[in-house]
């Protein structure tokens, strides 16, 4: 959008884009654009209805008395000084060059007052970018913005529904997400979600406030931790700034908190909540609450919040299933702009049954070792970069460890198990498979049909009881299976 006041304008898709690359991205686009240039250049990012700024003609410039930080320019003999917030005639300069058309080279000398612009914004003149020292470099006259206090936690338009698995654990909590953000207030208030660390909990909660935000952008939102508000309210008791406390967390359309079993203990807190979530349900404003365990598990909590907090729904996340997990690995990828084959998704989900978490963090490992060693993802490359760090379960025979095992006994290939084939040559190794994968293993029913090629939890169910029948009707084939089941386990124990 091009150069003003000594900035590079950038516009975004949404408020939320905006901010989040203010806040967590500034840094790194203003290096990029320094070095693109060899320009002192900051980079201003817009949202989807900010004014942006255009270089006028020759107009008074407004200066703002320096701080004592920055050193003012040493004038030249025979030029006046201005005084402080006095109107002066802003020399004539060279206009700033388009950004095309300037040398990749850093201009001699330095500009006249050391310091970068913070954003145009800061910059207290008539019209900022026929700032000048004569000579045609810039003079940058800011003062330090003062960081807003208490500013709503950073919300991640990765973590939008469009990006969000889901799965038989978290259907319904998807579900009602999806119907509060189309109607907030209106539809499961308040909202109350929990689950175990690392299921898709804050996820859900961002992708909310990304679709609000989207459909509404002028809805007043207010995302925070529960430590967040705990911290907030007590520096306000000690400030004497409850009014200002009362209308950040009162005044709002839609109210988010993360972690709201930071609770517990804390009785002024909790008094103080109270009061907030009544204003704001009998308003019909939206609450969004979530928590690692049930209202009434979470300990030392007044019972009049536990049963506000069960007015709505109350819906847990459970841990993802093995065909879930392939899925998230395959999206956490593809946000990454890299491809991962079937094989390496299936090999890091048997191994990584926990959290969502863990799922990611092997997707950010495996792309800096291919990044680092220009190769492409395969499984060779998984193995040698997650192989000692994949958790696995201790006592009990991994997946690919019972399927090599029947797969060398009866002669066939893995990618038969996972076909559609029934013949008998493939169909009985297949149900052995589950059946060892069933007694030897915690994975569930769906996690081991959805390994054999996406089979539904009844189709495994039938196998284990064919081999069970096959076993006590052929003793020779019993001897098979328990051969195969202590050679595992003492593979395993070993």
């Amino acid at each position: 959008m091009g150069i003003a006041g000594g900035a590079f304008q950038l516009r975004t898709h949404s408020a939320i884009h905006r901010d989040y690359l203010r806040r967590q991205c500034a840094d790194a686009f203003n290096d990029a654009a320094r070095s693109a240039t060899g320009h002192l250049l900051s980079v201003r990012f817009l949202g989807p209805e900010d004014e942006v700024m255009r270089p006028q003609g020759r107009r008074p410039v407004v200066v703002e008395e320096l701080p004592s930080a920055v050193t003012a320019p040493t004038p030249a003999a025979g030029v006046a000084v201005a005084a402080p917030k006095t109107q002066v005639e802003a020399p004539a300069r060279q206009p700033m060059p388009d950004i095309t058309q300037v040398e990749p080279k850093f201009p001699i000398g330095e500009p006249r007052v050391r310091a970068e612009p913070l954003s145009p914004a800061h910059v207290r003149a008539v019209d900022p970018s026929r700032n000048g020292d004569g000579d045609g470099r810039p003079i940058y006259v800011t003062r330090p913005e003062q960081p807003r206090r208490y500013e709503s936690l950073v919300v991640n338009p990765d973590y939008c529904f469009e990006n969000f698995v889901v799965g038989p654990g978290n259907r319904m909590a998807h579900a009602a997400a999806l119907a509060i953000a189309a109607n907030p207030g209106r539809a499961y208030n308040p909202f109350f979600v929990h689950g175990g660390v690392g299921l898709g909990k804050t996820h859900l909660l961002q992708a909310v406030c990304v679709r609000i935000c989207e459909q509404n952008p002028k809805t007043a939102l207010y995302y925070t931790s529960c430590e967040g508000f705990v911290t907030q309210f007590f520096e306000s008791v000690q400030n004497g700034e409850m009014s200002e406390f009362r209308h950040r967390f009162r005044d709002v359309d839609v109210l988010v908190i993360d972690d709201i079993h930071f609770l517990a203990k804390r009785d002024s807190s909790q008094e103080e909540f109270f009061h907030t979530f009544n204003a704001l349900f009998q308003a019909q404003k939206q609450i969004i609450l979530s928590c690692d365990a049930p209202p009434e598990d979470i300990p030392d909590l007044e019972e009049r919040l536990v049963s506000r907090f069960k007015w709505g729904l109350v819906t847990k996340v459970d841990q993802p299933t093995y065909e879930t997990r392939i899925a998230i690995l395959k999206t956490k990828a593809k946000v990454r702009g890299l491809l991962m084959p079937d094989d390496v998704a299936c090999f890091i989900a048997e191994k990584i049954d926990t959290n969502i978490r863990e799922l990611e963090g092997a997707v950010i490992k495996l792309h800096i070792q291919s990044t680092v060693e220009q190769r492409p993802i395969d499984m060779e490359l998984a193995k040698e970069a997650l192989g000692d760090s994949l958790p696995v379960p201790k006592g009990e025979p991994t997946l690919q460890a019972i399927i090599a095992s029947v797969t060398e006994f009866y002669g066939v290939r893995l990618t038969e198990l996972q076909s559609k084939g029934r013949q008998r040559s493939i169909a009985l190794p297949r149900q052995v498979c589950m059946y060892l994968a069933r007694r030897c293993t915690r994975h569930s029913l769906e996690e081991i049909g959805g390994f054999f090629g996406g089979r539904d939890h009844t189709t495994v169910m039938h196998a284990v009881e064919t081999v069970e029948d096959k076993r006590k009707e052929d003793s020779e084939f019993d001897l098979l299976l328990r051969s195969l089941e202590e050679k595992l386990r003492a593979a395993r124990a070993a």
